[in-house]
């Protein structure tokens, strides 16, 4: 269902064209629209009017316009007059997010920065003819912008006094996001402009925030409010499927079905008029529910290709035809998730490309109200997210009951915290599969719009499921395995949303939504980079996993580094007699003498990456020397063509280095492994480890030839810091500081 046929079929009947990524409608206002973009504007505007829709074309001058210059007057007359002669019959001139200060030569010719844009708007609204719709936006368009206050603010004043009665005031209420619009404000906001005002209501406006969707019903609005509107726009989410049901909602609410209603949609702030109708008791759940009925319909049913989204489209069907693994990368599997046994064999074509969305799944009705629980509205959080921090502060705020050095819980205490864990954990796993869900959903439209948000918090409910399994003792699922010297009960209380419930504060006080009041319940410190994984190009369901090293993993990673090695150097490096020689010279002491600072990357396939740690190299080039290298001078023979273990020495490097950078790392991945975004993630998970215990900087060895690796590295803050000639060796040592 296009857009237009949503509006007409939910009785909104305005759009309004306000687009910030049309340069022309805020940055290049000056500028005339050229015939292809004119061919562009009139089919929309012949589309909106087919479905009986009002079109009003907005423009935002503000930034740079000077009001007493009869040249910018005589340039934004030209650019109406154009979008004019094209059928549009409303607009709109917008003064919003703009500097109150004024030029001199506007100082001069006006007493303010109101009666400036006041009579640049009138003029305007009698050039085009007085058309029967005329919005205006000030730069003071709600209550927390008025000085000192709405009553009081002489530039409210003077727009009520000299604004032509005709046009209308565009107004978002108390604050720019609004949680309650109240009648007494309205009134006092009435009294001032001398006209009721159009609410332009950003309740489901997310564009503040790239972390955060609101889902949730159309809410937080009196039934008596229509009395002193004059109609009311909802501005929306940035991704258009995301709006099915904040339009749904408003649609049916009655209480709005007066002589302006409004709505917006993928970037255009939009208004839609609604007929009179007959009122009846609105309510949010009801509304919520009745939404959420007819969405499952069209979650469920294959994209019908549209006009407003057919590039979307097309660009889903693009990349599922493709078969090649280069093509279609795998996304990283975020911490805590258990990928299925290795295969047996190698790793074939088939088994690569495995995971990818197939288009043939339906999402239940339980995994969509969990979805729009999680991203629910921008003051309020729905059931589910609720339940997901309140379990979560609970169970870390109560960890001693199931600590070791606990003798003293009561059994029924014991058994409520872990009853507990298990609930929460599960609700992990819900959200972890209602990624998965929608990934193999139908409707690929969804997919694209609500991956990077479902990928977002998937990653940290798993980080978070993670903590848990650690703070019960389960050490097998868990990414942060090392020691733990960030004492988390000694961290200072961040503000959440939970904490501020009642309060009247801007959305964007609360970064991240869910994801991010989950972030700050967590021992990480400072270490945000754990959160920060842009989702992949191609969504995909194929697992990856991050987890500590185990002792059993040594077999997998000395064949991973002997298959490395055969492709780098062209050739075996040992006999048959001495198979593990390559795999102790590069992996061997770090596995041996700090194990707790190895990560493992597992797919499907098994063991496809690694990074090991060294927390301090002067104590482990001791250690080396005091049991290691005798250890291989027992094992091996002394001369093995150069490629003896024994050469493993970590005393070359220089005081001065390890002064600023005490720590060193290795990381190694198969060829496969093409998305960098795993091996990001996989050498973020160490760097986290070395910083939590008191490592100030950290640097790696890579030979000059290997521009893959030295890139990669740079991008992730890594600067040059020695080369072979000043030292015994040939590669390039590259530090970061912590």
């Amino acid at each position: 269902m296009s857009f237009s046929i949503r509006m007409q079929h939910w009785g909104l009947n305005t759009y309004l064209y306000g687009p910030k990524d049309d340069l022309k409608h805020r940055l290049l206002w000056r500028e005339v629209y050229s015939p292809e973009e004119e061919g562009q504007l009139r089919t929309l505007i012949v589309e909106a009017q087919s479905r009986g829709l009002r079109f009003v074309y907005a423009l935002s001058p503000g930034q740079d316009i000077v009001f007493s210059s009869s040249c910018d007057l005589t340039l934004l007359k030209r650019k109406l007059r154009q979008v004019s002669d094209l059928g549009c019959q409303a607009f709109a001139i917008l003064f919003d997010d703009i500097d109150h200060s004024m030029c001199q030569a506007d100082s001069e010719a006006f007493t303010s920065f109101a009666h400036a844009q006041v009579t640049v708007t009138n003029e305007i609204y009698r050039f085009l003819g007085e058309p029967p719709v005329f919005l205006f936006c000030p730069t003071e368009y709600c209550g927390s912008l008025c000085s000192p206050s709405v009553s009081k603010s002489p530039y409210l004043q003077t727009v009520g006094e000299d604004l032509l009665p005709n046009i209308t005031v565009i107004w978002t209420g108390s604050k720019v996001i609004s949680r309650k619009l109240s009648l007494e404000s309205l009134a006092e906001v009435e009294s001032v402009l001398q006209r009721p005002p159009l609410i332009w209501d950003n309740l489901h406006a997310n564009d503040y925030d790239s972390r955060r969707l609101f889902l949730g019903p159309f809410k937080g609005r009196e039934p008596q409010l229509k009395n002193h509107l004059r109609g009311l726009l909802l501005n929306p989410n940035c991704e258009f499927e995301a709006n099915y049901i904040p339009l749904h909602t408003l649609g049916t609410n009655n209480h709005y079905r007066t002589s302006m209603q409004g709505v917006a949609v993928f970037g255009c702030q939009c208004i839609a008029v609604c007929p009179p109708d007959e009122e009846c008791e609105y309510c949010p759940d009801r509304a919520l529910s009745a939404a959420l009925k007819d969405w499952m319909e069209e979650l469920n049913q294959p994209l019908q290709a549209g006009k407003i989204y057919l590039s979307i489209y097309r660009e889903g069907r693009e990349w599922e035809k493709r078969k090649s693994y280069q093509s279609c990368q795998p996304i990283q599997q975020p911490p805590g998730t258990k990928p299925g046994a290795p295969a047996a064999g190698g790793r074939g074509q088939k088994a690569q490309v495995h995971g990818l969305c197939g288009g043939k799944g339906l999402l239940s009705e339980s995994q969509v109200r969990l979805l729009v629980g999680l991203h629910y509205l921008p003051h309020e959080h729905g059931p589910s997210a609720q339940k997901l921090l309140q379990d979560l502060t609970w169970l870390k705020t109560n960890c001693q009951l199931v600590s070791t050095n606990s003798k003293k819980a009561a059994p029924q205490k014991v058994d409520e915290w872990r009853g507990r864990a298990s609930r929460f954990l599960s609700l992990c796993e819900d959200i972890a599969q209602l990624h998965c869900s929608v990934v193999g959903g139908n409707n690929r439209a969804v997919l694209y719009d609500l991956y990077p948000y479902v990928w977002d918090l998937r990653n940290t409910a798993l980080v978070a499921k993670a903590f848990i399994c650690w703070l019960g003792k389960d050490r097998s699922n868990i990414l942060l395995y090392y020691h733990w010297t960030l004492h988390w009960f000694d961290l200072p209380c961040c503000t959440r949303m939970s904490d501020q419930l009642g309060v009247e504060s801007e959305p964007w006080a609360f970064k991240g939504g869910v994801s991010g009041e989950v972030q700050m319940l967590l021992p990480v410190g400072s270490s945000s980079e754990l959160f920060t994984h842009p989702p992949p190009l191609f969504p995909t369901t194929r697992l990856y996993n991050i987890r500590p090293y185990h002792s059993k993993d040594k077999v997998e990673l000395y064949r991973m580094v002997r298959q490395l090695h055969l492709r780098t150097q062209g050739g075996p490096e040992s006999s048959a007699a001495h198979p593990d020689v390559i795999g102790d010279r590069c992996l061997g002491p770090c596995l041996a003498l700090c194990p707790e600072y190895s990560f493992i990357l597992e797919d499907e396939l098994g063991v496809c990456g690694c990074v090991l740690g060294i927390l301090d190299v002067r104590s482990f080039a001791k250690r080396c020397q005091a049991s290691w290298i005798p250890a291989m001078r027992d094992k091996y023979p002394p001369k093995m063509n150069g490629t003896h273990p024994n050469t493993q020495d970590q005393g070359e490097y220089p005081d001065s280095l390890l002064y600023h950078f005490p720590s060193q790392l290795r990381l190694d991945a198969l060829p496969e492994l093409v998305d960098i975004s795993i091996s990001r993630t996989l050498l973020t998970a160490l760097l986290t480890a070395l910083k939590a215990n008191g490592s100030q900087g950290v640097f790696c060895e890579v030979q000059p030839t290997d521009r893959q690796r030295l890139e990669f590295l740079t991008k992730l803050g890594f600067l040059e810091i020695l080369r072979g000639e000043a030292r015994s060796r040939e590669g390039v040592v590259l530090g970061r500081l912590l």
